[in-house]
């Protein structure tokens, strides 16, 4: 079965939609979480909602403006564009609709329900990235070692196994996690972020949290590592056939590889600041640069990708010029 991008698409929404269902439950051992990372603004906090707004504005229409181009455009139903429509998908699972409000409330606390919803937002988000940019990696490699055989290893039926797989693995996987925190029994609701994160819950708990800690150092090296190692792995190669290849070859090395390195790149940095936030005491941080990392973490990298890879890839910056021609003049 040839299944097209738009297909794709629609089915990894769906199962987003579902899956959002089932993780809306209640959890009775505290009526609502207080996000402490906020301060009063006073009335800059109105200029702060200004500018949060254009940037979700600007990622919207960013994201959403490739997507169509790639899907209506049957000349980029290739694997590596196939791949970036799932990126894009993805950077629209973002959390700003809820910074918005609680950047306007005087009043900075989350219902558990939702507070696990956005658990499930942030986690399916980095899961999703981290995992879509290494089967980039492995698509690079291929498409520069092997040129000849690019398109009987990397089919379309092959792309399509490879973005529903990654979505399914991530939704379950963020299920798990959740169904491991919701249980426990916590003596706290204060979380030190702009918005809910799945470790300062746990580290909330009163009692035992062995299981919760067990399952994420075992999900953490093997997978995590064992993505990391396939990176690096498609990327020595890649400078190997450089070094030993023409002056064509390292140009289309140098073309197609330079906007997956500098995502994943500003990615790790955002993965990083959060990380420390998330599993250190940031009590002697400011408070403006707390938010800032947050707000980094969340941004960056879904403003960063379809301006990079729009700027730099000529086929697709031509077609999303033409688009946006038609559709206003």
């Amino acid at each position: 079965l040839n299944l097209c991008c738009t297909e794709v698409c629609f089915y990894i929404i769906e199962v987003f939609s579902f899956t959002k269902k089932i993780i809306m439950i209640n959890s009775t051992q505290v009526s609502y979480f207080k996000l402490v990372a906020y301060f009063d603004t006073g009335v800059f906090k109105y200029l702060y909602f200004m500018i949060v707004m254009s940037l979700y504005m600007l990622i919207v229409c960013a994201n959403l403006l490739l997507i169509v181009v790639i899907c209506m455009n049957r000349s980029l139903h290739e694997p590596m564009y196939l791949f970036l429509c799932s990126l894009f998908v993805n950077e629209l699972t973002g959390l700003f609709p809820f910074l918005l409000v609680q950047i306007l409330s005087d009043i900075h606390t989350v219902s558990p329900s939702f507070c696990f919803l956005q658990i499930f937002s942030v986690h399916v988000y980095a899961n999703v990235e981290l995992f879509t940019l290494a089967i980039m990696s492995y698509d690079r490699y291929l498409a520069i070692c092997y040129p000849l055989q690019y398109n009987t290893r990397m089919t379309s039926n092959k792309v399509a196994v490879l973005v529903a797989s990654v979505w399914l693995f991530c939704v379950l996987h963020i299920v798990v996690v959740i169904s491991l925190s919701v249980t426990l029994q916590l003596c706290g609701n204060t979380i030190q972020k702009v918005y809910c994160d799945n470790y300062p819950i746990v580290k909330l708990a009163c009692f035992d949290t062995t299981v919760n800690n067990i399952y994420g150092l075992v999900y953490m090296f093997t997978l995590f590592f064992g993505l990391i190692v396939l990176i690096l792995y498609s990327y020595v190669r890649i400078l190997k056939v450089c070094y030993s290849g023409s002056k064509q070859t390292r140009q289309k090395a140098v073309s197609t590889c330079t906007p997956h390195l500098a995502s994943l790149i500003n990615f790790s940095f955002g993965c990083f600041f959060e990380i420390v936030q998330s599993r250190f005491d940031m009590s002697s941080v400011p408070m403006m640069l707390r938010i800032f990392l947050s707000l980094y973490f969340l941004t960056c990298q879904p403003i960063f990708n379809p301006l990079m890879y729009g700027l730099q890839m000529s086929k697709l910056r031509s077609l999303c010029k033409s688009l946006i021609y038609e559709v206003f003049m």
